[in-house]
């Protein structure tokens, strides 16, 4: 669905006007204290920040704070990958909503090691190895950072190295998907380099203005609306926006789609990218997470935008 933007639309006031009415929730949900590192980030912090797809940013609270960006980091991993090897990609992860955590171990065995998508953690690991390519994990690290340091324009993006450590000593269960994966055939690289390359991944650290300067891409149809620059040609910025709207909030990513409708991938960071088709990408932050892994406060500052700006593709 294409749109041109709204020029009566006064982003600024319309920001301020979410901001405000999420102050009675900021604070609210549970910080992912399994991943120790993030344990310690306050709750009460919120940031949203909204890159138009004419160059305008509007901001309000937290938004040049970093944090650990986590899960979101999947969607430019993703994109690295189908630049890589293309449509080869889907033979060794599918396109479809889990309707499992995203840690789930159970669909990988019913389902001979092939995950369900590439924005659950086993989908996300098969896509590590297809950047890795069984070369020094070093290497896929430094790839990812720079090319989220292009698209955000800013070299000063870096990753966590405290929060990278934290992935490794608590991911068990990612290790057992990874090796569970392997027995399948599907992860070339040793599964420690697989890893690191995941681990450093979702450490990476950014802030709201960045990770919406970032996603812009994917709000104009593949091509950074700015810099003029073709970074995924149309139709795979496209169905990169659809994976994003059916699997980006793992088995919540229905009742995302209801209530906000527009494409987005959460981490358990607290942050949330969203992208507003021919419009505008979007990122807030707020690490309390509701049940299932989500910002609370990050989806019902979505859902109120939408609402005020008339955003939703439905």
């Amino acid at each position: 669905m294409s749109r041109k933007p709204n020029p009566d639309i006064n982003l600024s006031e319309i920001v301020a006007v979410v901001r405000q009415e999420m102050e009675e929730h900021i604070g609210k949900g549970k910080v992912a204290n399994y991943i120790p590192a993030l344990s310690r980030v306050d709750p009460r912090k919120f940031g949203i920040a909204i890159t138009t797809c004419d160059g305008q940013t509007v901001t309000s609270g937290d938004a040049e704070e970093p944090f650990s960006i986590q899960s979101v980091s999947k969607v430019f991993a993703l994109t690295i990958a189908l630049e890589r090897v293309g449509e080869a990609l889907w033979s060794r992860v599918g396109r479809e909503p889990s309707g499992s955590a995203f840690n789930s171990i159970i669909q990988l065995e019913h389902e001979h090691g092939i995950p369900r998508n590439p924005l659950i953690n086993p989908g996300a690991i098969v896509v590590a190895d297809v950047i890795l390519n069984e070369r020094d994990p070093k290497l896929a690290i430094t790839k990812i950072l720079e090319f989220l340091r292009t698209r955000a324009d800013d070299s000063s993006i870096q990753i966590d190295m405290e929060v990278a450590q934290s992935e490794a000593d608590t991911g068990h269960r990612n290790t057992a998907m990874a090796y569970f994966m392997r027995s399948f055939g599907n992860l070339n690289g040793p599964v420690y380099d697989v890893l690191s390359a995941y681990f450093h991944q979702c450490a990476i650290t950014m802030n709201c203005v960045q990770l919406a300067r970032a996603g812009l891409y994917l709000a104009s149809s593949g091509t950074d609306p700015i810099s003029g620059e073709r970074v995924v040609s149309e139709a795979r910025a496209r169905r990169i926006n659809a994976v994003m709207m059916t699997c980006g909030h793992y088995d919540a990513s229905g009742d995302f789609a209801f209530h906000v409708g527009l494409p987005g991938k959460s981490g358990v960071g607290g942050g949330i990218l969203c992208i507003a088709p021919q419009t505008a990408s979007i990122a807030v932050w707020s690490p309390g997470l509701n049940a299932v892994g989500n910002s609370l406060v990050g989806s019902l500052a979505l859902e109120r935008l939408a609402q005020l700006t008339g955003w939703s593709v439905f």
